[in-house]
């Protein structure tokens, strides 16, 4: 692989290599760490979306170090989360990727016809990036069953507030959630795996527009359209 390959990868798979081999790890006493995959391709597929993307500057070019520093920021949002909660898992899920803009911001150059349009510019990089994840690790077939479950029932809520514990509940209440989820994280998933898990099939179906989506606080309440 040559040198270029390394530092601006063509696919999502090398650019996951190479984060998780280079991203720092975030280590506290007490505290386990887990980044489930589909979070780690996000990050990946952020850099990748904004390599193609005619609104960031590709003389300036879109290297690996954005996903690596992404990555990180992403892990250390989790465990702030976490810590604030006073669980012993770290498990990043949708809402740390609030933290993603901002992170970008200082590591890619906006194209000078877009000056001042660069808050929504990186907005909608980390939303494709969550929709192309989504639709790549998330079976169709069984959406469906989720999104007719949820019509007519009050929205369902996530956010930084709500302890991972807290979704296993979702899984009672919207027992079609537990198909997507396993896909995602397996059989045997913990607390903040089906947390991370639930986060990114609601707003998958949002951003498919299958789902409405309200912001409420510092909660996302999404609800049937």
């Amino acid at each position: 692989m040559c040198s270029s390959d390394l530092h601006y990868p063509l696919d999502v798979e090398t650019e996951v290599a190479i984060v998780e081999q280079e991203a720092q790890p975030f280590e506290a006493d007490g505290v386990t760490v887990r980044v489930p995959d589909h979070m780690i391709e996000v990050v990946a597929m952020l850099s990748q979306l904004a390599r193609q993307s005619a609104h960031i500057s590709q003389r300036s070019g879109v290297s690996v170090r954005l996903s690596v520093a992404n990555h990180e920021v992403m892990v250390a949002n989790a465990a702030r989360r976490s810590l604030a909660a006073g669980d012993d898992e770290v498990v990043p899920r949708v809402c740390d990727l609030e933290a993603l803009p901002a992170s970008t911001a200082g590591k890619v150059e906006i194209e000078s016809l877009e000056e001042g349009r660069d808050g929504q510019i990186l907005d909608h990089l980390v939303r494709s990036a969550i929709l192309e994840v989504f639709r790549d690790r998330v079976t169709p077939q069984q959406l469906t069953a989720v999104v007719e479950q949820l019509e007519g029932s009050d929205p369902v809520e996530t956010g930084e507030d709500i302890a991972s514990a807290d979704y296993l509940g979702l899984l009672e209440s919207v027992p079609a959630l537990r198909a997507p989820v396993t896909e995602l994280v397996g059989a045997e998933p913990t607390p903040g795996e089906v947390a991370s898990a639930v986060e990114l099939i609601l707003e998958g179906l949002h951003l498919s527009k299958r789902l409405n989506k309200d912001a409420v606080g510092g909660r996302a309440q999404y609800r049937s359209r």
